[in-house]
């Protein structure tokens, strides 16, 4: 149970508390406001919930205390002196302090840091990590080498620096800077074989495939997941997210026939995974996320009819796993909107974007909507409306970060 509400688990949590304490998924559901379907649902490990007001009220509902769910304390609480090193007034956003401890309190610290990045990637759209991530492995690299710690928390603490060396490497591509993603995510990949945590080196493995993908190293990409889906049995949540990039170096590659079938295999894997059989980090391995990954393949190999309706699944399907890059789907979705030439859909798609702007944090997404805009102004036939629109993109784009 412990596990499940640390990782923000709740189907799990639901189903554990079902099993062991006998409530039925029905009181459930009526004590914290969801759908006793949806309850269901998450139990089986279909989604998950990271909305913060129902995050809330299942805190409230279950009398799950709220440092447990890294929530403030609830109203319903007993008043306490805290012994930790938070601040008085209960932030449980402030990262936590990584020196000082030197042994299981120092290797708990990183990973909390490390909870509270990735909850901080996915707030909005996305808010900017890259540098508090980076600050934050620098402090613990140079602890690492200079032996700054309990030596029998090694290989605990070599574990959680592998753990918040990868978010610093998916934050630096996030942020567009790939060559020290790169960097990052080699050093996140040899701490993780050097303390033996298997199962980060595969999600090491799976963001090095990425970056490989993005920078046009297509046949790197298919290695690195194919040596992923070669080596051993994998958990079918964690094979179909190798299949997904199996098929996007398949793609890039020209075969589009295998990187279909591999993109299949993907959905198929993903209907046959249950809620324990993988692990905690793989919450977003949904189909969801398999359509985005689709569709972009789709959309970069010119097969922008096929990817439309791909596109539009994933921006409508509610999967409960929110993502801060998210809206990179609506991006693609009006380059192939442009490309077919279906001026209106193009034009309702770029109102939608303006408002979104603002709250996109994702480099990688920014250019990528800049490049589309610039292209979409450029071609014969559109109509005024919709060139309105995508200067008022543009201007969003370049517009004061700072205006409220």
């Amino acid at each position: 149970m412990r596990d499940a509400i640390d990782a923000h688990d709740f189907g799990r949590l639901f189903f554990l508390a079902r099993k062991w304490a006998g409530i039925s998924y029905n009181r459930m559901a009526e004590a914290c406001d969801i759908k006793s379907s949806r309850v269901s649902e998450l139990a089986r490990g279909e989604g998950s919930i990271t909305t913060l007001s129902k995050i809330e009220q299942i805190a409230d509902a279950l009398r799950i205390p709220g440092h447990m769910l890294r929530l403030a304390r609830r109203p319903w609480e007993p008043s306490a002196h805290r012994t930790t090193e938070r601040p008085a007034s209960g932030d449980s956003r402030q990262l936590p302090v990584l020196s000082g401890a030197r042994g299981d309190v120092y290797a708990e610290a990183i990973r909390e840091t490390s909870r509270k990045l990735v909850a901080l990637d996915n707030e909005l759209n996305g808010l900017p990590i890259a540098d508090m991530a980076v600050r934050a492995f620098r402090a613990v690299h140079r602890r690492l080498g200079d032996g700054d710690y309990e030596t029998r928390y090694e290989r605990d603490i070599q574990a959680a620096g592998a753990e918040l060396a990868e978010i610093a490497g998916w934050a630096l591509f996030n942020a567009g800077h790939f060559a020290a993603s790169r960097r990052f995510n080699q050093e996140a990949l040899f701490l993780a074989k050097l303390c033996g945590d298997h199962s980060t080196e595969l999600l090491i493995l799976q963001n090095m495939g990425m970056l490989a993908g993005w920078v046009g190293r297509s046949r790197e990409e298919l290695s690195i997941a194919r040596s992923a889906i070669d080596r051993e049995p994998l958990p079918p949540r964690i094979e179909a997210m190798f299949r997904a990039r199996e098929a996007q170096g398949l793609a890039a590659s020209g075969q589009n026939a295998d990187a279909s079938r591999s993109f299949g295999r993907a959905r198929s894997l993903l209907q046959d995974s249950a809620p324990d059989d993988a692990p905690n980090w793989a919450w977003w391995v949904t189909e969801t996320e398999i359509d985005r990954q689709e569709g972009r393949v789709l959309h970069e190999t010119g097969q922008w009819e096929a990817a439309i309706p791909i596109l539009q699944r994933a921006m409508e399907r509610d999967s409960g796993a929110h993502v801060g890059y998210q809206n990179v789907a609506s991006v693609r979705l009006l380059a192939c909107l442009l490309d077919v030439r279906a001026w209106q859909a193009a034009e309702e798609e770029s109102e939608c974007l303006i408002p979104a702007v603002a709250e996109m944090s994702s480099v990688v997404t920014l250019e990528l909507l800049a490049k589309t805009t610039r292209k979409g102004k450029g071609m014969t036939g559109a109509p005024p409306n919709l060139r309105d629109a995508l200067h008022g993109i543009e201007e969003a784009i370049g517009g004061d970060p700072y205006a409220l």
